[in-house]
């Protein structure tokens, strides 16, 4: 499908509000992902609250991945993000995710419910992540890099948010969290819908193509670059999910209170942000596939030493956890910008979306390991196990930049 041709004074009165669509889109998807962890982040009080158990704390979490895993499916299938306009898609979802999080501090006597609830904040967040990520690559091509690695920067604040607010409304203020989260979201769905717009370099609406989701497993290229991503995705969320417990106990061990760990876990997931920023400038300029291996590497070593230094000197164990939160995140872009140039252009929508929902499918097997090995080995040794996902994505990129078709990436670098 050819795109759809541009008159080249439109085009370049487009690129002239470039940096103002794509600063709003960053701002717009930083207010909406705020939902995703935020009863995540309140997590010891609704324990308490439910009487939760192991399970039911990792379900706070499952139950968002399984409804965007479910959302990611669905919209791969139909085509969605290729075939909606993506404003009206990411505002509508971001708007539905919003009541979503808010119904639930009047859900308080059903926890049943409150999985319900967390399962369609998840299903309908499906129109901002990838979504935006389409938008995003509609402005951007010689830096497209730098661009999703902005958008993604984005993200990671908007899911770390929860852990600041819950620290300045109070430990046990959960309900007013939920509510932020949740009116932050819906200000972000006015944004999206008021300010944003595709840019010069989208293609024209594909038409309705299911067996498109299903041709991203036969070539290679996009098998390995989904691979990579999925390698990064074993360990990412399961680390989200889980650090703020983990600096909470080993605080504890020192007579530190929780308040502490909470804020520290804020700024070691929006660290992430920052190195987003500068590793999507980085990989338009030295490749897509040495960046990432970069950053799978420096995460993967953080896996396998954060353990040890449970209980020990707060300070380094502060060190090494900035170093992980930062290193964790700035690959997830360029999984994402890969796809984006590796795939059919008029499909990149539902490219991005299968790619996601593979990601998010398997968090569920991590986010759930973690509490088990922590009951079973100690905090100890709970995350070294996630280091298997760094090792197979630095193969999986080690493969992808030997093949000739590795050049469509970073302008020709690999």
């Amino acid at each position: 499908m050819k795109s759809i041709p541009h008159n080249p004074e439109a085009d370049s009165m487009q690129l002239s509000q470039k940096w103002r669509v794509l600063l709003l889109l960053s701002l717009a998807e930083l207010l909406a992902m705020g939902t995703w962890f935020s009863a995540s982040a309140t997590v010891s009080s609704l324990s308490a609250v439910w009487d939760l158990t192991e399970s039911g704390r990792a379900w706070l979490t499952m139950s968002v991945q399984v409804g965007f895993v479910a959302g990611s499916l669905l919209s791969a299938i139909f085509n969605i993000a290729d075939r909606v306009r993506s404003h009206r898609l990411f505002a509508a979802t971001a708007l539905l995710s919003a009541i979503c999080t808010a119904l639930i501090p009047l859900a308080e006597s059903s926890f049943l419910l409150v999985l319900t609830l967390r399962f369609f904040t998840g299903f309908f967040l499906v129109g901002v992540y990838p979504v935006g990520m389409k938008i995003m690559s509609t402005w951007t091509k010689e830096d497209r890099g730098f661009g999703i690695g902005l958008l993604v920067g984005a993200l990671t604040l908007g899911t770390a948010s929860p852990h600041l607010l819950n620290t300045l409304a109070g430990m046990e203020n959960w309900k007013m969290v939920l509510l932020i989260s949740a009116g932050l979201s819906a200000l972000g769905s006015i944004i999206a819908l008021l300010f944003l717009k595709e840019g010069p370099y989208a293609s024209a609406k594909s038409k309705f193509n299911w067996r498109y989701a299903a041709k991203i497993f036969k070539q290679r290229e996009l098998w390995l670059a989904n691979l990579g991503y999925l390698g990064h995705m074993w360990e990412l969320f399961a680390m989200w999910a889980w650090l703020s417990a983990f600096l909470i106990a080993s605080f504890a061990v020192s007579g530190i209170e929780s308040f502490w760990a909470n804020l520290a876990t804020f700024f070691i997931l929006a660290s992430g942000g920052v190195g987003s920023l500068i590793a999507g400038k980085l990989a338009d300029q030295i490749g897509r596939t040495t960046l990432t291996i970069i950053s799978l590497v420096i995460s993967g070593l953080c896996c396998l030493v954060v353990g040890f230094l449970f209980g020990a000197n707060p300070v380094l164990l502060l060190v090494v956890c900035l170093i992980w939160g930062f290193a964790i995140i700035p690959d997830s872009a360029q999984y994402s910008a890969a796809i984006s140039e590796l795939c059919q252009r008029e499909y990149i929508g539902t490219a991005l979306t299968m790619q996601t929902s593979l990601g998010f499918l398997l968090t569920l097997v991590t986010i759930r390991l973690i509490p088990t090995i922590q009951n079973a080995v100690g905090w100890r040794w709970a995350f070294a196990f996630l280091a298997i996902g760094p090792a197979v994505g630095i193969y999986a990129m080690a493969k992808l930049r030997t093949l000739p078709e590795a050049v469509k990436m970073a302008n020709g670098n690999r």
